[in-house]
């Protein structure tokens, strides 16, 4: 499956972004999705991940309250709303698709090429 995430950009701090990623191939539904962060100077980081169906979801701590992640599967696509954003949050934030999900980035197949957000303070 190949993965395109789009969406990012600069945002004030306090501010809004979503992010999607669409993948393609039909077999999209059979995927755990995961969103990963990479922050300047830091190591990929988890964010949020999501089962099949959408009926179960889990969060990193830093961003659990601020982050919803959700997926139409009718659409082949996966989205990360961000709220309450933070300079923190700054990264170049990836999607991932994998059979066992979880928050390992080893737990994830396929990746895309990533999405730059940036939060000015």
């Amino acid at each position: 499956v190949q993965l395109q995430a789009s969406g990012g950009g600069l945002v004030q701090a306090g501010g809004s972004l979503r992010v999607s990623c669409t993948a393609s191939g039909r077999t999209f539904s059979t995927y755990y999705m995961g969103w990963f962060r990479r922050a300047p100077g830091k190591e990929r980081e988890f964010v949020a991940a999501i089962s099949r169906r959408g009926g179960i979801t889990d969060y990193a701590d830093s961003v659990k309250g601020r982050f919803t992640i959700s997926r139409d599967n009718a659409k082949n696509t996966v989205y990360l709303q961000m709220n309450s954003l933070r300079p923190e949050d700054t990264a170049v934030y990836y999607c991932a698709a994998g059979y066992g999900g979880g928050t390992s980035q080893y737990e994830y197949d396929y990746w895309g090429q990533g999405t730059l957000v940036t939060v000015s303070s």
